[in-house]
């Protein structure tokens, strides 16, 4: 049987919480051996998360060190040595205060990639702030055009900065340096950071704005909201639907289901003009029916329709169940791997756990029983 594809890649995370943890997980979802390490006693994963329930830490090997423990330090090169990559989310300045910055890990290692994952970056004015994802994405342009026409904007979940524009960034970066060292020997330092990172997720917005057909301004546009046809709608049971039918075509298909084909108020689709008073309208047909009537209605059609799932009604939504989705491991009900592969597994659910195996990575890397019991006499690791 075929190997996941990152089989064989060894990379140790360095613990931080959010985007250098997903990062660590994408790699090893993928079949990448992570070895996590954690502060010694830590005995958690992060703000009130337990480590075995914490989906960002899944598939992974955990060793807990004290790092500015020489004899740790030493424990920590000694895994850098027979590493490929190594994952850190601290702010700038922190691994380097503590004699492990990346001139020294490099001396131990020259063909080892260093993911640097930040806010702000390792560089420019505002690089040693504190901040958190509404931050970063607030001056990479992305958060201001996230809101209602006229309104403040929106709070969004962190996805864009912790995940799609950090930690998904991250791993997309170490896989490319990754492959640089393999072709050419040389390590180097991945600079990631959420600045930057939702700043690219913004390159098809920053386009149409350039061409003329974006305006700078939040809940009018085609994609942020001020399409009636691209949009959600509150249904008669307090629930949601969404509609995204753009195309002409999608959109006389919704008209056509709705009964409205032969109304002249919505035939000028694309007239932004009107489309706050079609709004209106569609605002009042949905809610005359339930969201399960509307999915009766809708589902299967080329509308462009699908019910809004909360958090815990999608891992049962049909379509979600045939693809597998969700999966659940160790009682934990939780998204992914994903994307697929035709010829190779990811890592299989048996796998979606975080251990503490401080011994057995030790031993994989050389160290003897004597040896492993010194160093937790001498408080190195747990």
């Amino acid at each position: 049987m075929s190997r996941p594809p990152l089989s064989g890649l060894r990379i140790i995370e360095l613990a931080g919480i959010g985007p250098g943890p997903f990062a660590g997980m994408m790699l090893a979802d993928h079949g990448a051996e992570v070895i996590r390490i954690e502060r010694i006693g830590s005995g958690k994963a992060g703000p009130e998360v337990a480590p075995d329930k914490d989906i960002l830490l899944r598939s992974r090997k955990t060793i807990e060190l004290d790092l500015k423990n020489p004899a740790s330090q030493e424990v920590l090169l000694d895994l850098v040595r027979k590493a490929d990559g190594l994952i850190e989310g601290f702010r700038p300045g922190v691994i380097e205060r503590l004699g492990l910055g990346p001139d020294f890990l490099h001396a131990a290692n020259p063909r080892l990639v260093i993911g640097r994952m930040t806010g702000w970056g390792q560089t420019g004015p505002m690089a040693h702030m504190a901040g958190h994802d509404l931050n970063y994405i607030a001056i990479s342009g992305a958060l201001h055009g996230v809101g209602r026409k006229g309104e403040k904007p929106v709070v969004p979940l962190n996805l864009f900065g912790d995940f799609g524009g950090g930690g998904m960034v991250l791993a997309f970066g170490m896989l490319a340096a990754l492959h640089h060292a393999k072709a050419t020997g040389e390590g180097q330092v991945v600079d990631a950071a959420m600045t930057d990172g939702s700043a690219l997720l913004t390159a098809m917005i920053q386009t149409f704005r350039q061409i003329g057909i974006w305006q700078d301004d939040r809940g009018v546009n085609l994609l942020d909201g001020g399409a009636h046809f691209y949009d959600t709608y509150e249904t008669k049971d307090g629930k949601y639907v969404s509609i995204g039918a753009i195309e002409p075509q999608f959109y006389a298909r919704l008209l056509d289901l709705l009964g409205l084909t032969d109304d002249p108020a919505y035939a000028r689709q694309m007239e932004a003009g009107d489309w706050d008073q079609m709004r209106d309208g569609l605002t009042r047909i949905f809610r005359t029916r339930t969201r399960d009537e509307w999915d009766e209605l809708l589902m299967g059609s080329d509308a462009c329709y699908a019910p809004v799932l909360s958090l815990t009604e999608a891992p049962d939504h049909p379509h979600n169940t045939a693809r597998g989705t969700f999966t659940t491991a160790g009682g934990i009900v939780q998204p992914g791997p994903a994307p697929r592969y035709s010829r190779s597994p990811t890592v299989p659910p048996e796998m979606f756990q975080n251990r503490l195996d401080t011994d057995d990575v030790l031993a994989e890397i050389g160290y003897d029983t004597d040896r492993i019991r010194r160093l937790r006499d001498e408080g190195a690791i747990s």
